[in-house]
């Protein structure tokens, strides 16, 4: 089959054949049909992390495609089933994190395209309690780019606790935060979308943000407590320390700021205002089984819809370094079958 594969941090991926993936009792082998190019697929390809992925290694964490194969001991999956393969590949199914729905922390999990080989693949084999069947009406390319993106921030929309009516904040438009934006409407949010750019901030206002702020013309965080008296929420899709600190200055007492983005710096918490405003800070990692059928379920009644550019697995190294460069709008998605 043709993979995408790199051999060494910082290099770039060759296109080769490598032998089609055998399966064990509890796997499923997926035959792609389109994947989603995330950032951590950059990340993974540059060893940016502390946790290294595997080398040589084949990304993607947002496959989607067809069942060709059912492992013996999964019962619940049939040929021909339309499923998806997301970043938690697996986890151990018996720790805390995971018997009390909170699967993503487990410290025993394994990720596509990062400790395991991913989706930048004709095939690729799966854990199949772990794979979600995408809704019948939704497309593979629309659907691929929900594993990540979708779920990420429809998780961390979960996690501020924002209620229907109050206003929440978008840091960062981009590929991740167009569908915050989206996923915060269709919850019943009011939405204020922080980037800079006329056409990302001209897309978010298409998405139906109430206010879009360009963080280069005026301070964001001093613009919403003028527009609302401080969002009851923010969710920070951005990678930068600036940013961070901005999404912090932007909640009102009492509200919660989630954290998404992973720059490298850390964070200042000014611990006098967190105490005294009562303010929640909040990490958020994509989301779990659950959470995925959810957001697609979100997609599938035609209430969010990612910006896609379709690309080939032959065109990932172009991709890459338009990413280096935050060429993209939106998501791009590779159609391999």
């Amino acid at each position: 089959m043709k993979a995408a594969v790199i051999h060494e941090f910082k290099g770039k991926l060759d296109i080769i054949d490598i032998p089609i993936p055998e399966i064990k009792p509890k796997d499923v082998l997926v035959k792609i049909h389109a994947c989603g190019v995330c950032h951590t697929d950059l990340h993974a390809c540059h060893g940016d992390w502390p946790v290294k992925p595997k080398m040589p290694l084949v990304p993607g964490h947002e496959g989607v495609g067809e069942i060709v194969s059912v492992g013996s001991e999964i019962h619940h999956l049939n040929l021909g089933d339309r499923v998806g393969i997301p970043w938690l590949y697996s986890a151990c199914g018996q720790c805390e994190y995971c018997l009390d729905g909170r699967e993503t922390l487990c410290l025993d999990q394994d990720n596509a395209g990062y400790s395991v080989d991913g989706s930048y693949a004709e095939y690729c084999r799966a854990n199949g309690e772990y794979v979600v069947k995408i809704p019948d009406g939704l497309s593979y390319v629309d659907a691929a780019p929900l594993f990540c993106a979708g779920v990420t921030t429809y998780k961390a929309l979960k996690v501020s606790e924002v209620k229907p009516g109050q206003w929440v904040a978008i840091v960062g438009a981009g590929g991740l935060g167009h569908l915050a934006i989206q996923y915060a409407i269709a919850m019943g949010m009011n939405v204020i979308a922080v980037d800079t750019g006329d056409e990302k901030l001209a897309l978010a206002k298409e998405l139906g943000a109430t206010h879009c702020i360009d963080f280069m013309k005026v301070k964001p965080s001093e613009e919403i407590q003028q527009l609302v008296g401080g969002v009851h929420g923010v969710i920070c899709t951005a990678v930068t320390q600036a940013a961070f600190g901005e999404a912090f200055k932007s909640v009102r007492r009492g509200g919660t700021c989630v954290l998404v983005g992973l720059p490298p710096e850390e964070m200042p918490i000014p611990i006098f205002d967190t105490v005294l405003g009562g303010i929640k800070v909040v990490g958020s990692i994509v989301g779990t089984r659950k959470d995925i059928q959810e957001c697609l379920q979100f997609a599938a009644e035609g209430k969010v819809k990612a910006v896609i550019e379709e690309k080939r697995l032959d065109q990932i190294n172009e991709i890459l370094d338009d990413m280096i460069r935050g060429e993209i709008t939106g998501r791009i998605v590779m159609k391999i079958s």
